[in-house]
């Protein structure tokens, strides 16, 4: 049973437990709600039957109904007590641990997962998401099974008590519910139609915050701002559309309910007019007050299922997000050496679009590699799968020996320092920035590789120094700014692989030279693999990879290709002659 409610609603098994405790409470105050009626009628069959029937007396008296009203009472209020606690308290916890096991999830996911899938639609996930499963399943899922039950409960004893007259009151549940459930697969269909709209909607509006720059850049606000306004009608419309069908329905299933009361009313009226009658009129009156009232919570169950069809899209959409595989392996790593080493890689981010195929190079400890090569080539590919951002289709990479996709990648990343040309930065201090690095680190040791990483030039103009807010993802800085505090952050690190993709790209050729004497202490006695398209960067690397069109291509010290006349000796005579 447990194991359904985890699959069908996406919960953790703590949360499956707690949800059946829910039900099981929201049952009991359900039936516990039905004291009320219980007292009026014992009350009335103490004081209103000697009236009818001149044989019987008052058998209680008025402190004995007090003290049996104030005992309802006491329960009434333990057991709603009981069921908010179980139901609306554990679900709002269940929830809180929904997000974080969704965050750790991701952490653990591929980097191929975060390609497919752009930010709008990860945070419409993390926050919308969860937030209509927790308003549902501490508002309408645990009541529906709730109401449920305990309508079957009742339904149970009314016809023990008259079968006749329930079947009057109860014929009507099964065919408002039929119409219900025949319409289910129309809302659902409905329903991935306007979450798919509104995933637009927010993409759209996501696309215009991060491009903001090259909307006004070239004109294009008008062109913008009308597909954004045809993209909010469009969700509009279908908002109003599904709400309409969702009511057609829904208000269909109640009016049909509504006929049961009036079959209470005219089979009690044939009853009691036979001869002799087969009926009393106490019982009439009783069913009377019942069907003016059970027919409300029968209305909350359709409604309840409403919003059931309409949350299994985002149930499925949790479950999707769970069952997607995550990268794992060993915790205790202890390597020999450090180099890295490639055989016969193939990898794509997308099938049929092999971006490597065949790759083999080895990168050894204490020498530089550097891959060169046209854009496009596998270069800054090369450099990921190194690290583990992406798990490779076919061929094996190794480091010290161990291949990397047996090791955990936390694990694997402890022995990685990486500066990459997309430099992110966080909307904190440069010091906090700098010291992601290396988290116990010492304003000293961050003050030094500062110095090394040429950020002091910078920081001193700031008018609180390093404790600057930078905005985010480092608005505030030049694209060299926002590379130098990449740099530092490599330097702090001190791990034994260093990755340089284009790391000194967005600096000028003077402030360039400047840092190369931090990166020389960055990458001393450690594996090293460069990418940069500017060759003076690489003219001193130990190797060159040359890579083109997912192949390596040539191999070999920078003077000994120089003198092939190969690709790297035409790109490095290129470069030259534009010098």
């Amino acid at each position: 049973m447990f194991n359904y409610l985890k699959k069908r609603f996406a919960l953790s098994e703590q949360g499956a437990k707690d949800f059946g405790l829910g039900v099981v409470f929201s049952v009991l105050l359900n039936i516990a709600l039905m004291l009320p009626a219980v007292f009026i009628f014992l009350f009335l069959e103490d004081y209103l039957m000697p009236l009818i029937d001149t044989g019987k007396h008052i058998e209680h008296g008025v402190w004995y109904y007090i003290t049996l009203g104030l005992a309802f009472m006491m329960i009434m209020f333990i057991i709603a007590m009981l069921q908010y606690r179980n139901t609306y308290t554990k679900i709002y916890t269940e929830s809180s641990n929904r997000r974080i096991s969704l965050a750790e999830k991701l952490r653990k996911l591929p980097l191929a997962f975060f390609g497919e899938k752009n930010l709008s639609d990860l945070t419409s996930t993390i926050m919308n998401d969860n937030t209509e499963l927790e308003h549902t399943f501490s508002h309408a899922v645990p009541q529906l099974f709730a109401s449920v039950i305990s309508i079957v409960i009742i339904a149970i004893g009314l016809f023990l008590y008259n079968w006749q007259l329930s079947l009057a009151l109860f014929w009507v549940v099964p065919v408002a519910a039929g119409i219900l459930f025949l319409s289910k697969k129309i809302q659902r269909k409905d329903h991935q139609t306007i979450y798919q709209i509104k995933r637009d909607v927010t993409e759209k509006i996501q696309e215009g915050l991060d491009t903001i720059q090259e909307i006004k850049a070239y004109n294009l606000e008008n062109s913008y701002l009308e597909e954004l306004n045809n993209k909010l009608n469009t969700n509009e419309k279908y908002l109003i559309r599904g709400e309409l069908l969702v009511g057609v329905f829904v208000n269909s299933a109640h009016s049909i309910l509504k006929l049961g009361l009036a079959s209470v009313i005219i089979v009690g009226a044939m009853m009691l007019s036979a001869q002799p009658a087969t009926l009393s009129l106490f019982s009439y009156l009783i069913f009377l007050v019942v069907a003016s009232r059970i027919y409300e919570p029968i209305n909350e169950v359709f409604n309840n299922l409403a919003a059931l069809f309409y949350l299994d899209i985002r149930i499925n959409r949790m479950n999707e997000m769970n069952a997607m595989p995550i990268q794992n392996g060993k915790t205790e790593f202890t390597p020999e050496n450090y180099d890295i080493e490639f055989k016969n890689v193939e990898f794509s981010y997308e099938s049929g679009k092999k971006v490597m195929q065949g790759v083999s190079f080895t990168a050894k400890q204490g020498e530089v590699t550097a891959l060169v090569g046209p854009s496009g080539g596998g270069k800054s590919t090369a450099a990921k799968l190194a690290a583990r951002f992406w798990d490779i289709q076919k061929g094996k990479i190794t480091l010290g020996g161990h291949d990397i996709s047996q090791i955990d990648p936390e694990t694997l990343l402890k022995n990685y320092s990486v500066v990459f040309q997309d430099v992110v930065l966080f909307n904190s201090s440069i010091k906090d920035n700098i010291r992601i690095g290396k988290r116990e680190a010492s304003d000293e040791e961050i003050l030094k590789v500062a110095k090394l990483a040429e950020c002091n030039e910078f920081f001193n103009k700031m008018h609180d120094g390093y404790n600057t807010i930078i905005g985010e993802n480092g608005q505030t800085l030049s694209g060299g700014e926002r590379q130098r505090i990449s740099i530092a952050r490599a330097l702090l690190k001190d791990a034994p692989i260093v990755l340089l993709d284009e790391a000194t790209a967005s600096l000028d050729v003077e402030n360039e030279t400047k840092i190369q004497a931090g990166i020389s202490e960055l990458i001393n006695d450690k594996t090293v693999l460069i990418i940069a398209h500017r060759m003076r960067t690489v003219a001193n690397a130990d190797k060159i990879v040359v890579l083109e069109n997912g192949e390596v291509i040539e191999t070999g010290k920078p003077d000994e290709l120089k003198k092939q006349g190969g690709v790297f000796s035409k790109m490095f005579k290129r470069q030259m002659e534009a010098v």
